[in-house]
């Protein structure tokens, strides 16, 4: 999916749920011991920095469309 289009999603209620409950999975599989004594692989890595970065530039955009 475009970076763009992953923007609009996020932009809903309901896609910011979507992100957050994905997150909150992802972090309950990571902190499996099994899962936290291997090796993460440097492409994996790359893909999440790209990721966060993408993520907090959505944070530099208003919360609110309402004018007061």
């Amino acid at each position: 999916m475009r970076p763009e289009r992953q923007q609009q999603i996020w932009r809903s209620e309901a896609g910011s749920r979507l992100w957050l409950s994905g997150l909150i999975a992802a972090m309950e599989h990571a902190e499996r011991p099994e899962i936290r004594r291997q090796p993460v692989a440097p492409e994996i890595l790359a893909e999440l920095r790209a990721k966060l970065a993408l993520t907090a530039s959505f944070r530099t955009l208003p919360i609110s469309t309402l004018h007061h």
